[in-house]
């Protein structure tokens, strides 16, 4: 009796683990991509903080160092995004700070007539390698054609270089699938940044300038 007893315990427990294990794979396959894209949706949702943080660095840098800052786009081959780098320069006659110019500090040189030297400022990079790659999220530069915004010393709009940067916006790939609000980073001729919702109704505060 006691035999049959252990075999009947023994049998059940198996078929419960089974069960287990059965349930366990059914909740991770229907959680599982529900986690990725919360996950996707969270990362995509802060990547206007991302944009806004280099406007406002490459502003800051500009009073700091007392000099012309550029913040520069570029895209990133892993994500597909952009990445940013802000750099500096010191303008003069014979050093000009346009957009050909090569006395830019760069990630391993500081700008030419550098106050400090060698020891003084070099680029600043943030990588949107860890941004959710461009089949999830979109990321929109306008207008079309412009990679850079550029600063005075005084942290203002350089008017006199063309094709800057006014806005950056933020959306999904395939709303289909991915769903988050779309979102924009717009940069007013004060160069400061603002972060706006371009789909926002008329005298919503939230509305993007025009």
């Amino acid at each position: 009796m006691h035999a049959i007893s252990r075999g009947r315990m023994q049998g059940f427990s198996m078929i419960e683990a089974l069960v287990t294990i059965g349930a366990l794979s059914l909740v991770l396959a229907i959680g599982m991509p529900a986690m990725s894209n919360w996950v996707a949706v969270s990362k995509a949702q802060g990547a206007a903080e991302f944009y806004a943080e280099g406007v406002r660095t490459a502003r800051a840098m500009a009073l700091k160092h007392n000099s012309a800052a550029r913040l520069v786009f570029e895209e990133n081959a892993t994500s597909g995004q952009y990445d940013w780098q802000v750099d500096i320069c010191y303008p003069s006659n014979d050093y000009p700070c346009n957009r050909n110019g090569s006395n830019w500090s760069t990630a391993t040189t500081v700008a030419a007539r550098e106050p400090e030297g060698s020891s003084g400022y070099k680029s600043m990079v943030r990588s949107a390698r860890e941004l959710p790659s461009n089949t999830i999220m979109s990321v929109d530069i306008a207008p079309d054609g412009a990679d850079a915004i550029y600063f005075t010393s005084l942290g203002w709009i350089d008017t006199n270089i063309p094709s800057r940067v006014t806005r950056v916006t933020i959306g999904s790939a395939d709303p289909s699938r991915w769903v988050f609000p779309t979102s924009s980073v717009a940069i007013s001729l004060s160069g400061m940044a603002s972060k706006c919702v371009p789909t926002a109704a008329v005298g919503d505060s939230r509305r993007c300038p025009p």
